[in-house]
């Protein structure tokens, strides 16, 4: 993905090719470590002790995501961080070796 590209996106649209590309890697690392950085992951980990204590499924990564984030579009000012994330993530030349 270009800058250019990546640009003319939403965070949201930027989130769901990531998200997309990260279920075909089953790259469930990449959903914890975007997880950890919402604004309420903090509050989950009192209550939950960690977050890898929910399992290390991408259906529970992505269901915690819903939980933490609520609607769209709502990132408060982990926007920039997540945004750049996103952007890495879908930059080709980052790219990790696809998990068969």
């Amino acid at each position: 993905m270009t800058d250019s590209t990546s640009d003319a996106l939403t965070t949201d649209e930027l989130r769901e090719k990531a998200f997309e590309l990260a279920k075909r890697r089953r790259d469930v690392g990449f959903f914890w470590d975007v997880l950890r950085h919402l604004p309420h992951a903090p509050e989950a980990e009192e209550v939950d002790g960690s977050l890898g204590s929910v399992g290390a499924a991408i259906d529970s990564a992505l269901e915690l995501w819903h939980e933490l984030n609520g609607r769209e579009g709502h990132y408060g000012e982990a926007e920039p961080l997540l945004r750049a994330k996103f952007i890495d993530y879908l930059n080709p030349a980052s790219a990790t070796e696809e998990v068969a």
